[in-house]
């Protein structure tokens, strides 16, 4: 069983790679034709419903009516797994990525990554600051954003999520931009965030709840915000994981 959970993990991210090298073409329009940054959502779903089926993994997403898809949004999904970048994928609204720099580093990937998406390093002040300013000008252009709240993969017991940071929060207060709680139940289990990496059976689900409007709160009021949609991931995570069947 272990060596054929290494071999199908070998071939996931296999298959991950030459998607990426298929649809390469296709990013470079948004990259170079800044106008057309819906389309970084666009091409994100359309791998995500390739690669999941390719590499055998059956996925759900639930909540879609909960959305509007002409309306700009903060998505804050659970983070415990790496599997939950693909899986925002799955995201009915179209939407670019805020996320931490180290995916720069890989070859042609962090080409499209670092000039389709925001990269932060949250080791440095002014890359904190400067991701922070390219958020709320990407929101001024007319982008939704998704951005993990637990600023990465931190927990080390899920599904309990560690504590929020403020960035996405306070990005919807000042924007008055709502945020879209996202659970995402499963992936710990199914690509535990530990060595070596194995992919495990079940399948990818994903929950977008209801937005949680910014209005009445204030930066002085920020800690309630990030609880109240804390609360809506974590009833969720804990409702799901009940059972621990994904």
């Amino acid at each position: 069983m272990r060596a054929l959970r290494t071999f199908h993990t070998f071939y996931c991210l296999f298959t991950f790679a030459l998607l990426f090298l298929v649809f390469l073409p296709l990013f470079l329009i948004p990259i170079v034709f800044k106008s057309q940054f819906k389309l970084v959502g666009l091409f994100n779903r359309w791998w995500a419903y390739i690669l999941f089926p390719l590499c055998f993994i059956p996925y759900k997403v639930s909540g879609k009516s909960n959305l509007n898809l002409r309306q700009q949004y903060i998505f804050c999904p659970n983070h415990f797994s790496y599997l939950d970048i693909p899986a925002m994928g799955l995201n009915p609204v179209n939407a670019v990525f805020v996320g931490k720099n180290d995916m720069e580093h890989i070859p042609l990937f962090g080409f499209m990554y670092r000039n389709l998406h925001i990269t932060v390093n949250r080791t440095k002040l002014r890359s904190r600051v400067n991701s922070m300013l390219q958020a709320m000008q990407a929101i001024d252009a007319g982008k939704s954003l998704i951005i993990f709240p637990e600023g990465g993969v931190y927990t080390t017991q899920p599904p309990r999520m560690v504590r929020f940071k403020d960035g996405a929060f306070r990005i919807a207060i000042e924007k008055q931009i709502p945020i879209v709680p996202v659970t995402i139940p499963y992936n710990w289990i199914i690509l535990p965030d530990r060595s070596p990496l194995r992919i495990h059976s079940g399948t990818v689900h994903v929950i977008f709840h209801e937005p949680v409007s910014p209005k009445g709160y204030t930066l002085d009021t920020i800690e309630a915000y990030k609880k109240e949609v804390y609360q809506v991931i974590d009833k969720a995570l804990m409702l799901c994981n009940s059972t621990k069947k994904p």
